[in-house]
């Protein structure tokens, strides 16, 4: 498994994520261009000491991501109408796609995804409620919880 960034702008988040890959022990792709730079202090101090911990690739943009991804599935994440996380069953090589903080995932990068998944959110704002409710999860925490649905089903799924 890989957890993808598309255009990541907070640095911070950044680190968070990178925590977890360590964490779980897998791969953290970075897609340009990104919103800070590598060496910036936050993105270093979220991640803590664990940077050695983590496998980073970055790419220059989202078309030679997709290019050295070919043979995988790439399983976007977006409150946009997805399939819920629950509903969905993981393979050991898929590739978890996040967008921006800002913007999410285009909708020209979930159409060339193979699935679209959404974490379900008992409070979330919509048209029929306004504003109220919340708009996102924190990418952070979404990548958490995605990571560790997906790390529960593989291991489910090899230990049967």
């Amino acid at each position: 498994m890989e957890v993808s960034l598309f255009e990541p702008r907070i640095p911070q988040n950044t680190g968070n994520i990178a925590r977890s890959c360590a964490a779980f022990d897998i791969s953290l792709n970075l897609i340009e261009p990104l919103g800070f730079k590598i060496e910036d202090k936050y993105l270093k101090r979220a991640g803590l000491d664990y940077w050695p911990l983590v496998n980073i690739n970055k790419y220059e943009n989202f078309d030679k991501f997709l290019q050295s991804k070919s043979t995988k599935r790439i399983i976007s994440f977006s409150k946009k109408n997805g399939m819920y996380l629950n509903d969905f069953k993981f393979l050991e090589d898929d590739v978890l796609l996040f967008g921006r903080e800002d913007s999410g995932l285009p909708d020209s990068i979930i159409n060339k995804s193979d699935f679209l998944i959404s974490i379900f959110m008992p409070n979330l704002q919509t048209e029929s409620n306004d504003n109220k409710g919340v708009r996102s999860l924190n990418l952070s925490v979404a990548c958490g919880i995605a990571i560790y649905e997906a790390h529960k089903q593989i291991n489910f799924q090899n230990h049967n």
